[in-house]
């Protein structure tokens, strides 16, 4: 059976955002302040909690972690904020190629 999963973005103190993904959110998070974590969040404590995203399967979640770890910091925060304007215009293609962009 699968287990429920949980996509998460940490503040960390040199003023990073770190993502992740887990089945069991507080033992993560727990983990992360401890230092047990990932080596990133261990060089980097204390970190704070900032969002979180629930899906039924952990498969869900961490295809959606390896999503949000390709994007940029600014895109990161737009998540964090709840800014959908801001994160719909960070998700723009801007490649002279793409069709809004391409000149005859």
């Amino acid at each position: 059976m699968d287990k429920r999963g949980f996509v998460y973005i940490l503040l960390c103190n040199n003023d990073t955002l770190y993502t992740g993904s887990t089945i069991d959110l507080a033992r993560r998070i727990s983990e992360h302040l401890e230092g047990l974590g990932a080596n990133y969040t261990k060089k980097y404590r204390p970190i704070q909690l900032l969002y979180t995203e629930e899906y039924s399967h952990i498969a869900m979640a961490f295809k959606r972690e390896k999503q949000i770890q390709g994007w940029s910091q600014r895109k990161k925060w737009a998540l964090v904020r709840g800014d959908l304007d801001e994160l719909h215009l960070l998700s723009e293609c801007i490649n002279e190629t793409h069709h809004n962009n391409y000149k005859l």
